[in-house]
């Protein structure tokens, strides 16, 4: 079966977000084939999830005065500095199992969202792999190298049904310029801070040792979808109709600001905690939307391996803030790399997070009384 692939670069926020949601809207309605878009970004620009708050996620203020545009994809998950360096990934198919080859030969894994991430990655698995970057998919919605991100995961549903999987590929990364686009738990960013952040993500350029193309990197990640995918891939561009229909859907939507400035009821609320242990001070800081760890920063004065921390952090992400479960989590990452952490204490480890999620949670009792779950729709023309 042919495919449709389509390369374009330095195309601004809103064309871009527009564009992919435009492509599976008519792919589901049978009016464009499925497609696989590889791409890149105007540089910079600011893109926060589905269901984020702004003002939570970006520096607007550094922004707006540095001239970054800020937008919203239809996909959830984080905010994300995307640019010349990132190769952005869109695949858009039928909403059905049997519509989509041999992806799905039970036609029930639709419903699933990590399970849907899977099997539409393993294309991106592939091709890192070619290039010599050992990334497998893990948790919810990243692919990672040794613990540390290199790849940012979403999906969506059109109204007809077809589906969008999104995918941001750090081929490169100014870490400088993405702590003062994103907010961090950093008060300022010094070198530390900058060399730390870097340790806990990783680019293809940083694995491979190369200063290796993003044009080489799409073509590999082109030809291990067609072979993930068993297709044809057929190099195309946007026909009129589609032209026509992605700027209606730019205007109308990804150009407007009660679509990108819209807000839930969600606030995030801060938590930290300071431990001193014989191998070091634990110096933890935890980020809750709701219930739900957002984020997690573990760091301090100890020694350990930075792949095993950002391992932890990682498993943190999108995480309940129970603590047993905290515990149970911190736990089975603890036992697998033991040695990596030169003697500090997993109790301590345990009660340091639980320290701070505690200290979130009352920040946020605090600040009100009602209580919320994470996963909210924001209110709004475009809930």
């Amino acid at each position: 079966m042919d495919w449709r692939l389509i390369t374009d670069d330095n195309v601004t926020a809103s064309f871009g977000l527009s564009a992919d949601e435009t492509l599976a809207e008519r792919v589901g309605a049978n009016l464009s084939i499925p497609t696989l878009r590889l791409y890149t970004y105007r540089s910079h620009c600011a893109l926060v999830g589905r269901f984020q708050n702004v003002g939570n996620e970006v520096r607007v203020d550094y922004c707006k005065s540095h001239n970054i545009p800020i937008n919203r994809r239809p996909t959830g998950g984080g905010a994300i500095l995307m640019g010349a360096d990132q190769l952005g990934v869109a695949l858009t198919i039928p909403g059905r199992a049997d519509d989509t080859l041999r992806l799905n030969a039970q036609g029930d894994a639709y419903s699933h969202a990590r399970e849907l991430m899977s099997m539409f990655s393993e294309g991106l698995v592939r091709g890192l792999n070619q290039l010599g970057v050992q990334a497998s998919f893990r948790r919810k919605n990243d692919i990672e190298v040794d613990g540390k991100k290199i790849i940012g995961l979403g999906i969506h549903r059109a109204r007809s049904n077809g589906l969008l999987f999104h995918a941001s590929l750090l081929v490169d990364l100014d870490v400088e310029l993405m702590l003062h686009v994103l907010n961090t738990p950093f008060e300022k960013i010094s070198d530390k801070e900058i060399s730390t952040v870097a340790g806990r993500i990783t680019t293809v350029r940083r694995e491979t040792k190369s200063g290796i193309m993003l044009d080489e990197v799409r073509q590999t990640i082109a030809d291990s979808y067609a072979s993930s995918l068993d297709v044809k891939l057929v190099a195309d561009t946007f026909n009129s109709d589609e032209l026509q229909a992605i700027s209606a859907l730019e205007r109308e939507k990804y150009l407007s600001d009660d679509w990108i400035y819209q807000t839930s009821e969600v606030a995030d609320t801060f938590g930290s905690s300071k431990i001193k242990t014989p191998a070091g001070l634990l110096d933890v800081r935890v980020t809750l939307a709701g219930n739900i760890i957002k984020a997690a920063f573990i760091g301090g004065d100890f020694f350990a391996s930075e792949n095993a921390v950002a391992d932890l952090e990682a498993s943190l992400r999108w995480h309940t803030s129970q603590a047993d479960k905290v515990a149970a989590t911190l736990q089975k990452i603890y036992q697998r790399r033991q040695n990596e952490f030169n003697g500090v204490p997993l109790e301590v480890l345990i009660e340091a997070v639980n320290k701070a999620i505690a200290r979130a949670r009352l920040a946020e009792s605090q600040a009100r009384a009602d209580p919320y779950g994470c996963y909210v729709n924001p209110g709004g023309q475009y809930a």
